[in-house]
């Protein structure tokens, strides 16, 4: 009989803890899936660390495409971890995590540069950077329209002060809470630190995949140690375009939580909700544009090279 798959033992997880009192259930969920977590990581090909809302469920999808192609696997089940492999034992393990929030903080822990001996610092690690004002924007609404009640409850037991997503407003979420733009850039600060003493690690931004993503795609299929034709890596690139991705989504192709439809009548509880680069201004006035660039500018480190909008000194 075969290995239970990544997916199933997750599932199982929260399943088998589902019953429980909720200082047990959380506890006992935080270990058992942070050792599946760390287990999927050193079995992957490639370890992907991103925050929620930096395109790495994008970047799965042009990873996904190109091996759906070449092995005619259906296109509506993403490669998360080990979907493929379990098909195809040619194709690589992913790995995807935050690497921080509740669980997923058992990656930060192995990869932290206080740490002598590390079980993943070797492998091929690829950190998605994203402008954190546009990550603090975009995750308010993960937050507040996508989260599932599981997640949401692991968040808010690790986190200080707990987020209430019924009542908590964006500017809140996005300038005062435990996980807002002064988290957000100690985190893009603290992985950039991590992954120097990576010797196989590689970082890109989000921004970059937008205006180069064929290019940028092949960087990351090169880092894993894959080879597909320029005529591949465009097929992917078109497949993951927002448009398609849009569309794919409204009409409820997905089979997975994190790309199903959850209210067609609400564009902003998409997960393709818009893809704009540097779509935050629409969101606040001149002088709240100004305080959040300030701080950005101020604390994020200028290895990352983002800047202000131009657009924070007129309404």
């Amino acid at each position: 009989m075969p290995l239970l798959s990544d997916r199933v033992k997750k599932i199982l997880i929260i399943a088998v803890t589902a019953v429980l009192p909720q200082k047990q259930r959380v506890a006992l969920r935080r270990s058992w899936l942070g050792k599946l977590e760390l287990g999927i990581a050193q079995r992957s090909r490639l370890l992907m660390i991103a925050h929620p809302k930096s395109g790495n469920t994008w970047l799965k999808v042009m990873l996904s495409r190109l091996y759906q192609q070449r092995y005619q696997l259906p296109d509506n089940l993403l490669n998360k971890s080990d979907e493929y492999s379990r098909v195809h034992s040619d194709i690589p393990r992913l790995a995807a995590s935050n690497g921080y929030y509740s669980y997923e903080g058992v990656i930060g822990d192995d990869l932290d540069i206080s740490q002598s001996s590390s079980t993943l610092r070797d492998k091929p690690i690829l950190f998605i950077a994203r402008n954190p004002i546009d990550i603090a924007v975009s995750w308010y609404f993960q937050f507040t329209k996508r989260q599932s009640a599981r997640k949401q409850e692991l968040i808010n037991h690790f986190i200080e002060h707990p987020i209430d997503r019924t009542t908590i407003s964006m500017w809140d979420f996005v300038r005062h809470s435990d996980i807002g733009l002064p988290f957000l850039i100690d985190y893009l600060n603290g992985w950039h630190q991590r992954l120097q003493q990576c010797p196989n690690g590689l970082m890109i931004r989000y921004e970059d995949l937008r205006s180069q993503p064929g290019k940028t795609l092949s960087d990351i299929v090169n880092l894993m140690g894959e080879t597909f034709s320029a005529e591949e890596i465009k097929d992917a690139v078109d497949y993951g375009s927002f448009d398609n991705q849009r569309k794919l989504e409204s009409n409820g192709y997905f089979s997975q939580g994190g790309m199903t439809l959850r209210n067609a009548d609400d564009k902003e509880s998409f997960k393709t909700r818009r893809g704009k680069v540097g779509g935050y201004t629409d969101y606040f006035n001149a002088e709240q544009i100004r305080e959040l660039e300030e701080l950005m500018m101020t604390r994020l480190s200028p290895v990352f090279n983002y800047s202000p909008s131009g657009l924070s000194t007129s309404e």
